[in-house]
């Protein structure tokens, strides 16, 4: 009997509301709030003083008839910027995500062998339909660091194939045109900003972060303030920790209530639709 896939990491993810994101008063006030949650709270948090905000350019790939999306799958590049100067070199994300655990870890996303590439499987936790509440969803990851822009791939899916063998065992015409999700004008620039580190227990420290996605400067869509932390043999069984990030999650929400976007994750708004 095969033995069920390991969940490799845990994401925290909460929707922040747009309005005023483009100015950092606004996100100071936000980070300032979470310390003092975290102090009131009793969890370890250690901020990051010399942090410097990170830019890129994010964009997903789908066929016309949005084949990827009905498969669960997310084809996802994601270009570092330098000020206004684009890097040479993009990180490509294929993942496959839903609500059960048995739908994604029947996936396989590993790129051909010759590729370097890094596997996650994540359980990824969101907020539920109420304040205080959570759900799980499921992602399995395969993502390459160091794709040349100009190699990443010609605008159909065979040639996507080639990096990602796995996604010929989707029932998708192989001869279906490529192209970016909502046009070549719905490139998302995303500004990320470290913010510290949450400490739950013995080997459960999370990575405290807040993205911002924008249409342009001066015109945010959302935000998302996330933590994040690896599962392995040294922690796994740190039952106590992990239930203490979960309560942490929920407690957070209550304390953030006038901050909250409604919504699941940000990639449902590229698309206009739910995941």
């Amino acid at each position: 009997m095969k033995s069920k896939p390991l969940i490799t990491n845990r994401e925290f993810k909460l929707l922040i509301k747009p309005q005023g994101l483009d100015r950092l008063s606004r996100v100071t006030a936000l980070s300032d709030q979470i310390i003092q949650f975290c102090h009131k709270n009793k969890v370890g948090f250690f901020h990051i003083d010399n942090a410097t905000t990170g830019l890129r350019n994010i964009y997903f790939y789908d066929t016309p008839g949005e084949d990827f999306r009905h498969n669960n799958v997310i084809l996802r590049v994601r270009e570092s910027r330098q000020n206004i100067w684009v890097d040479d070199w993009c990180e490509v994300t294929l993942k496959c995500r839903a609500y059960d655990l048995d739908t994604v870890s029947k996936f396989d996303p590993t790129p051909k062998k010759s590729i370097k590439s890094r596997l996650r499987l994540k359980e990824e936790i969101l907020r539920g339909d109420a304040i205080g509440s959570s759900k799980s969803m499921y992602s399995n990851n395969a993502i390459l660091d160091a794709v040349p822009i100009d190699d990443l791939f010609d605008r159909t899916l065979s040639s996507v194939c080639k990096f990602f063998p796995g996604l010929t065992a989707l029932a998708i015409d192989k001869k279906s045109p490529l192209g970016i999700v909502g046009g070549t004008t719905n490139k998302i620039l995303e500004v990320s900003l470290p913010l510290g580190n949450l400490v739950f227990g013995d080997g459960v420290q999370a990575h405290c972060d807040f993205a911002i996605w924008l249409r342009s400067i001066g015109n945010p869509i959302i935000g998302e303030l996330s933590f994040s932390y690896r599962v392995n043999e040294d922690n796994r069984a740190q039952v106590k920790a992990h239930k203490r990030a979960d309560k942490f999650f929920k407690n957070l929400q209550t304390e953030l209530t006038d901050w909250l976007e409604i919504g699941s994750t940000k990639t449902a708004l590229v698309y206009g639709k739910p995941e």
